[in-house]
């Protein structure tokens, strides 16, 4: 049985039920023993009136009852006398079955001398049907005699099992007595056969043997009991056996002993008064003994009941005191126990929880306070509580270190954040600048890929600012299209020419949360292309639903096993605490972070027939209409969220070394056609779909280049039409908004401001 887990009231409670219950059933077994000879000394004075004084008179009538039968037998004729002793004999009986049947008898018995009971009962049964045998001279005197002195003999039987007192001294005086009873039997055993003899003239053979047996078995019994008999009691059958009764019936039996034969002499007269004599005075000498036995059991059973109500009220009490004792000190050691628990369970689950949440809000916390002393005593219990004190002390101050710890490390990372944006932002105006002067389309190609390679620097200095706790300060005013939107992501993924924008809904976002909205796509498209092959394309689709506009990015990588996509979900529900230790999916971190922020969705699902789609469910407080296209300021010039947007898309024109997709490709912007001599990216609008991307374009006085054969992949016509048809629209809008720069040139682009907000590394 395991009792590790118990609780501390179930353990005290198991200790005090044991050894109590131990002592109770020890105090109910040496009661139960006191209390049952008690008992069977009390049930003495039943049994001797109930079973010994009609048990004896049954005895004394089937004595007589014998004689006669033996007389009836040695002679020719019925005996009248033996008529009207049977019926002497029959209510003797009677009254012994009346007292038999009696409850009172029968619980005072015990279970063996209930069974002799039984038995006595039995041979009494079989007295009818030796009657009858016996007036039919089916027996002979031998055989009467057996039969009667069965019948005797289950009665002494039943008296031997009346000697059970637990006295050793009351019990060896009634055995003494039932002995003398048997040597009384024996002697009338004797009288029967000498007056079957008589009558006869003559013994039966084997008469005198069984005469002789009888008279020195009756001696014996006779000698070995009054050996056992008190002082008093020897003294008086001593004076008993002096009387001139006694002497006379000794030496007629002597006298029968020595002969063979009936003696001729014998006087018949003087036997039968002194039988008569012997017999009467050895019963009533049994009778005043076992009298004197009753009367002494009864204050002897007094005595013991007085001393077993002493003992069983002092061992109650005993047992009240340690039972009262061990609840006192129980009840106190699990009160103690379980106000050190409570305070370690408190400190663990609310003070210590509270105290770092508290900390992390910035709020002071006053060590002292907030782990007080708990004094728990001196013994054992206190000292542990004593150490827990210390440990609580350990634990609070342990927590202030370590949040303290944190906010420095977090002030590190803003600050270290902070200096690499004002380098990135700075080195971004710088690439622009050069981009605007720069004529050389391979020169300016090389700009544009250390631009795109700025703008995922400067997402990744975002990274560490949104590690930090803080917000990064990219944002736009005016609401963004969504496919720009889009756009923005890929460009800011190393892997953006493996990314495919299908069909994307008009719809618009808030520009308080485009900035967000770029890094948080931007974050999962990476992913996308990171953990799926590298000949593999990844989707990305947009489309209204109820409740805002949801963006799926689709790759086709080996997926996720459930418990993993579980864990991943459940990690982008809701915004958690940065831990270091995590550095695995710090990805997912920022994911959750920038979601959180703006109440954006981000589910992980996936994808058939194999891979991982992401969604994105922008709720509809961000969305708006998709802003129209041209210009946005009242002069026609492009604003400033325009040109921003213009640079976060603009690798979206930049070729892509894979053949078209049919239904996937998008029409390239427009060229504009510049003075002879000058190569210059401009700004246009691509394919009416968005803000205007900046492209580049060739002059035809730039220094030579090797003339490289495309080989154009095969179109069907449709797609053909489709492209002419956006090629003509882009070249017209390109020649309106060439002649109105030319005419009034568009104001520089302001430096873009510092960004102080956090961010993640990439997932691995």
């Amino acid at each position: 049985m395991n009792t590790r887990d118990w609780p501390i009231r179930a353990k005290l409670t198991a200790l005090v039920v044991g050894p109590v219950t131990g002592l109770l059933a020890l105090w109910i077994f040496a009661t139960t023993l006191t209390f049952g000879p008690a008992l069977d000394l009390l049930a003495a004075r039943t049994l001797l009136y109930d079973l010994g004084r009609p048990g004896e008179s049954v005895v004394a009538e089937l004595q007589r009852e014998r004689r006669l039968s033996v007389v009836q037998l040695a002679g020719d004729t019925a005996l009248p006398a033996l008529a009207e002793q049977r019926t002497r004999t029959d209510q003797a009986v009677a009254e012994l079955r009346r007292r038999v049947d009696g409850e009172k008898l029968r619980d005072a018995a015990d279970d063996l001398l209930d069974t002799r009971l039984d038995q006595l009962v039995s041979a009494l049964d079989a007295l009818p049907a030796g009657r009858g045998f016996i007036d039919s001279r089916k027996v002979d005197r031998a055989g009467a005699v057996g039969l009667y002195s069965g019948m005797i003999g289950s009665a002494f039987q039943a008296f031997s099992g009346m000697a059970t007192l637990p006295d050793a001294e009351l019990n060896r005086e009634a055995l003494a007595l039932t002995a003398l009873g048997r040597s009384r039997e024996l002697l009338g055993q004797a009288d029967a056969l000498l007056a079957g003899a008589v009558t006869a003239g003559r013994y039966a053979e084997g008469e005198h043997e069984q005469l002789v047996r009888t008279i020195e078995n009756q001696r014996f019994l006779a000698e070995n009991a009054v050996a056992d008999l008190p002082p008093a009691e020897r003294a008086e059958y001593q004076r008993l056996t002096e009387g001139e009764g006694f002497v006379r019936l000794r030496a007629l039996q002597d006298t029968l002993v020595r002969a063979r034969d009936l003696p001729a002499g014998l006087d018949v007269r003087a036997w039968e008064t002194s039988y008569a004599a012997v017999s009467q005075g050895l019963r009533d000498f049994e009778l005043r003994g076992a009298d004197t036995l009753a009367e002494r059991s009864v204050p002897m059973a007094v005595r013991i009941l007085v001393r077993l109500a002493a003992a069983g009220v002092l061992g109650l009490l005993a047992i009240v005191a340690c039972v009262l004792v061990a609840l006192r000190v129980g009840r106190s050691l699990d009160r103690r126990l379980t106000g050190v628990r409570t305070a370690a369970l408190e400190m663990a689950e609310h003070r210590l929880p509270d105290v770092v949440a508290r900390l992390r809000r910035g709020e002071e916390v006053d060590v002292a306070r907030e782990a007080p002393e708990l004094d728990h005593g001196g013994d054992e219990i206190g000292q542990v509580g004593r150490a827990f004190n210390e440990v609580r002390r350990t634990a609070v101050q342990a927590a202030v270190d370590e949040v303290t710890l944190r906010r420095g490390l977090n002030e590190v990372f803003l600050n270290i954040a902070r200096r690499s944006q004002g380098l990135v932002h700075r080195q971004l105006a710088l690439l622009d600048r050069l981009e605007r002067r720069t004529e050389d389309p391979d020169e300016l190609a090389g700009l544009f890929q250390v631009d795109h390679l700025a703008t995922r620097l400067r997402r990744h200095a975002e990274d560490l600012v949104i590690l930090a706790g803080a917000a990064p300060g990219r944002g736009w005013r005016n609401p963004v299209a969504a496919v720009d939107v889009v756009r923005g992501a890929i460009s800011e993924v190393e892997s953006y020419d493996r990314v495919d924008v299908g069909e994307v809904q008009p719809a618009g976002v808030l520009g308080r949360a485009v900035g967000d909205v770029i890094h948080l796509l931007a974050e999962l498209i990476e992913n996308a292309t990171v953990f799926s092959p590298p000949g593999t394309r990844v989707d990305v689709t947009g489309r209204s639903v109820p409740g805002g506009y949801t963006i799926e990015i689709t790759d086709r990588g080996l997926g996720m096993s459930p418990p993993a996509l579980a864990e991943a979900n459940r990690k982008l529900s809701r915004a958690p605490e940065f831990d270091p230790t995590d550095s695995a999916r710090l990805g997912h971190f920022v994911v959750a972070r920038l979601a959180a922020r703006h109440g954006v969705r981000v589910e992980l699902r996936p994808a058939a027939p194999g891979g991982t789609t992401a969604v994105v469910l922008v709720p509809s407080d961000l969305v708006t209409d998709e802003p129209a296209l041209g210009p946005a300021t009242p002069d026609g010039a492009a604003g400033p969220d325009d040109r921003r947007m213009a640079k976060v898309t603009r690798l979206a024109t930049v070729p892509r070394t894979r053949a078209a997709r049919p239904g996937r490709d998008r029409p390239e912007s427009a060229v504009l056609p510049l003075p002879a001599g000058r190569t210059s990216s401009v700004e246009t609008p691509a394919d009416g779909e968005g803000l205007p991307r900046r492209v580049r374009r060739r002059g035809p006085v730039a220094r030579p280049r090797p003339v490289a054969v495309d080989n154009a992949a095969h179109r069907t016509p449709e797609e053909a039409r489709r492209a002419m048809s956006a090629l003509q629209a882009g070249t017209a809008r390109g020649r309106r908004d060439g002649a109105r720069r030319a005419a009034e040139p568009s104001p520089p682009e302001p430096p873009a401001a510092p960004d102080h907000r956090t961010a993640t590394e990439r997932d691995a």
